[in-house]
């Protein structure tokens, strides 16, 4: 598309965008003296209107109920998370058998390692991306050494040298070449800090035809991507609720494991009395029969607050549908880098976008390189009502989410780096 910089332009864009009404479900924060330009979709999504009322309503019936509410409330708790698993589902591009929400992020990374990490003699090594969330390289680590081993097991693949994403080529040759030694693939699937999305489909088939295992943790994926996990055959993923997903600050987390190991007995696990069969719960036995498919890997019942959260929020989702998500995300990513790199031009390259270029290698979020003083140009942002996200050492996260971000944000937020240069 031919884009322009004026502020007409973008008002048209917004005025001809089908998902236009959407940002209308959504809270903007009301702390700034300015209007709100919110592009921190990919840390914690805007609070859904309805939330309010979803959470009162389970609230009400709580004092209306108190223990009956488990069967007796107008959504009743003990089967709560079954009426999340559909919808999440199509997020994923999951079935509903492989799918439940359930913990929290990093608990279900730990609980599907368990199960999914299987070392057997020389075969124990795990290969993920350097510079991997925090939290994904502590787990990986702490499961190395829970089996006995070190960071000698792990294969980390990172940029080349002077670069700032990573060449999928380097990806499945590291996978090639160490084959023999591989238990596990495990890879963030949109990176968190350069906003790399990795081809997931082609890593699984590699991995797999290593002899390997392959999970994904999506936090920065599910809600920003089209993912297509049951047909990549990917063998299990996770992902949190409260980035693009708007499901409350710490919301609960969404688990996928592939419909072919729905009646796996050798995969060990964690059990808990939720993931045991549902027809037998109650008889309280103490040997453990796992529920069929994904619901298997559950603990402890549901945190319904956090799910009531959950689903305000996917209902939205629901309403507008990931394709048209999808469609918006690649054009308003595309417009507000068209901004970013005419700016660059006009003011002789202050600035690096190392996110890729390509709409097929990202999601929506751009990494923004200052080459001079980021942090203080952040907070002239912030100042004038941006709220974006500052990672060290000298990198703006920008995230133009969908469903709430309009394309005039975008140019209000080139136009204040312009005033600001």
């Amino acid at each position: 598309m031919n884009f322009k910089t004026s502020l007409s332009f973008a008002k048209e864009m917004d005025e001809n965008d089908p998902l236009k009404d959407f940002r209308k479900q959504f809270i903007f924060p009301s702390f700034h003296k300015n209007q709100i330009r919110y592009f921190t979709g990919n840390s914690l999504g805007l609070q859904p209107i309805t939330t309010r009322e979803i959470i009162g309503e389970e609230l009400d019936d709580w004092a209306h109920f108190g223990v009956d509410g488990h069967f007796e409330s107008r959504r009743p708790w003990y089967s709560y998370h079954e009426q999340l698993t559909k919808m999440a589902s199509e997020i994923v591009g999951a079935k509903e058998i492989e799918t439940v929400i359930t913990h929290s992020l990093t608990t279900n990374i730990h609980l599907l390692m368990v199960s999914f990490y299987q070392p057997k003699g020389g075969r124990r090594k795990i290969l993920c991306e350097k510079k991997a969330f925090p939290s994904d390289q502590y787990a990986i680590q702490s499961q190395l050494k829970f089996h006995g081993y070190s960071k000698e097991d792990l294969i980390e693949v990172g940029p080349r040298e002077g670069e700032h994403t990573i060449r999928h080529e380097d990806i499945i040759s590291a996978i090639n070449e160490n084959q023999e030694e591989l238990a596990l693939v495990f890879i963030g699937g949109v990176n968190y800090y350069t906003g790399q999305y990795f081809n997931l489909k082609e890593i699984t088939k590699a991995g797999h035809d290593a002899g390997a295992y392959v999970g994904f943790d999506l936090a920065h994926a599910a809600g920003n991507v089209n993912l297509k996990l049951h047909d990549w055959d990917v063998d299990f993923a996770m992902w949190c609720s409260y980035k693009y997903l708007n499901s409350s600050p710490g919301g609960v987390s969404g688990l996928f494991v592939h419909e072919r190991h729905a009646d796996n007995s050798s995969l060990p696990r964690f059990a808990g009395w939720w993931g045991h069969d549902k027809e037998q719960r109650f008889m309280m036995e103490d040997e453990f029969y796992p529920i069929k498919g994904a619901e298997g890997w559950q603990l402890s019942n549901a945190p319904v607050l956090g799910m009531a959260a959950h689903l305000a929020s996917l209902q939205i989702f629901q309403e507008a549908g990931m394709q048209r998500i999808g469609q918006k995300r690649d054009q308003i990513t595309a417009y507000l880098e068209f901004l970013l790199e005419n700016l660059n031009e006009k003011h002789e390259d202050f600035l690096e976008i190392i996110t890729p270029k390509k709409s097929s290698e990202r999601g929506s979020q751009l990494s923004i390189l200052f080459k001079k003083d980021g942090k203080g140009m952040f907070k002239k942002l912030t100042d004038a009502g941006i709220v974006a996200d500052w990672r060290e050492p000298n990198v703006i996260r920008v995230a133009p989410a969908p469903l709430y971000v309009s394309y005039e944000d975008c140019w209000y937020f080139a136009d204040i780096l312009n005033q600001n240069v």
